[in-house]
């Protein structure tokens, strides 16, 4: 920008000297092209303090992790804290699919699992089974107001990922995956292998 000036009074210069054509228009030109120089300096000058200002707004408020429990975040989903957004339980077995919409007091809003959506036997552990199961938990909760959910993930059968997506279909927001499952650090003897 300095060279840009020193460009512009250098040119206003030889416009003004004894040598060049002195006149009023010049002197007119001449104030013109400062006061317009001065106008974009400042406008640049804006445009880059807002800039800066902005991209340090949205860096602070971006994270990648959710809040730690009892952290202040500033992000909102419909006027609610992370804290205050209702929580889908998911219990994947292989055998069967429970999925449980709880308020962040614990208290049910919608409980559905494979066996209540009306599949019987070997066919309530297939992730078919866990998707129907989650479309109609997301259709219960989303009649009691529920939109955003967190969603906390149990087991290893065939149905997590499946469950997760019927929240989605079913219209529920999933803002964040939660895995639960239990595992055991050497604890109790596992069964003997079976033979087949």
């Amino acid at each position: 920008m300095s060279s840009v000036h020193g460009l512009l009074s250098t040119a206003c210069r030889r416009l003004l000297s004894p040598g060049g054509a002195v006149g009023a228009l010049n002197v007119a030109l001449c104030r013109h092209v400062h006061a317009g120089f001065q106008r974009l300096q400042a406008s640049t000058e804006n445009a880059s303090s807002a800039a800066e200002r902005a991209q340090t707004q949205s860096s602070s408020n971006f994270r990648l992790l959710p809040p730690i429990p009892g952290e202040d975040s500033g992000l909102r989903w419909e006027g609610k804290k992370f804290e205050e957004i209702p929580i889908a339980h998911i219990k994947a077995t292989y055998n069967n699919t429970h999925i449980n919409v709880t308020t962040p007091e614990n208290k049910a809003l919608a409980r559905t699992s494979c066996g209540t959506e009306g599949f019987k036997n070997a066919k309530k552990g297939t992730a078919i089974a866990a998707q129907t199961a989650a479309i109609s938990a997301a259709a219960k909760a989303t009649g009691k107001g529920v939109c955003h959910v967190r969603v906390v993930v149990k087991g290893l059968g065939p149905g997590r990922t499946a469950a997760i997506k019927g929240l989605t279909m079913g219209g529920l927001e999933v803002i964040s995956i939660t895995d639960n499952t239990p595992i055991p650090h050497n604890g109790c003897r596992p069964r003997k292998v079976r033979r087949m």
